[in-house]
């Protein structure tokens, strides 16, 4: 659930060490004050949401350090990770070769507690051979990333420097009876989208414009919106003391 690119590549800090020690904890660490494990919950729920569609392959767009990717990977034969980030790639790929990283979680100032973590512990050591982990570019996916049953983008929209690119394009990568999940707390700021690409919040003609009502908006064209919107929390652990409670929507399309 993944972070894609910083619209200043030069001053990206998905591929800091701190960010990818506090994804490495998001997606495999412990659950805190009762809110679920963010990437496993959304698996879940797409596995959920495909109900009779076929399950054979599996694209996980701004997959991060890939938990979403294994966890796909329970109910689907082949699933493809894909993150702009070199840190995050490297460490989804360590974990899918050794099934076990390692890393330093913030404690506070320059206090770290050396933490590991498998695939094992979650259930998830068995499925390492159905997963793949690509560095790319969610707005220019390689050709052959194409014909998938489900497409998931986990957090990914609000971090993209033209996310109305990814969105009006994705339907090609999608199998005509497949299902495109996304989630997003729309977090709109122009450090990593310029005002101009935000597809909602706004106002427009004087009235309120929504992340939501952009998209249906967009996605138009080739998709339907096929489900009540859902509200997903999550927590981020910065440090002993700080975390980060978000709440994201996740909205489910399929194609026309």
């Amino acid at each position: 659930m993944g972070k894609e690119r910083c619209a200043n590549t030069d001053a990206n800090p998905y591929e800091t060490e701190l960010l990818v020690s506090q994804y490495c904890e998001f997606h495999y660490g412990r659950d805190y004050f009762g809110v679920p494990n963010f990437p496993a919950c959304c698996a879940r729920l797409c596995v959920r949401f495909m109900e009779e569609r076929e399950k054979v392959r599996a694209l996980d767009v701004g997959c991060a350090v890939g938990r979403s990717s294994f966890e796909l990977a329970r109910d689907f034969s082949h699933v493809t990770g894909v993150d702009f980030s070199e840190r995050f790639i490297r460490v989804a790929r360590l974990m899918r070769e050794t099934g076990l990283i390692s890393y330093g979680m913030a404690v506070e100032g320059e206090l770290f507690e050396p933490v590991k973590r498998s695939l094992a512990e979650v259930g998830l050591d068995g499925v390492r051979e159905r997963v793949e982990f690509v560095r790319g570019d969610a707005m220019a996916l390689p050709e052959d990333l194409a014909c998938y049953d489900l497409i998931f983008a986990g957090n990914l929209i609000d971090r993209l420097p033209a996310p109305r690119r990814f969105l009006s394009s994705i339907h090609e990568r999608l199998d005509p009876a497949g299902l495109l999940v996304l989630t997003s707390p729309y977090t709109w700021l122009p450090q990593f989208t310029p005002r101009e690409e935000w597809p909602g919040g706004f106002v427009r003609n004087g009235e309120e414009f929504r992340t939501l009502d952009g998209l249906k908006e967009i996605l138009a064209p080739c998709f339907r919106l096929a489900a009540e919107p859902l509200d997903v929390p999550f927590i981020l652990r910065e440090t002993a003391r700080k975390y980060q409670h978000t709440v994201a929507q996740m909205t489910v399309w399929e194609r026309r």
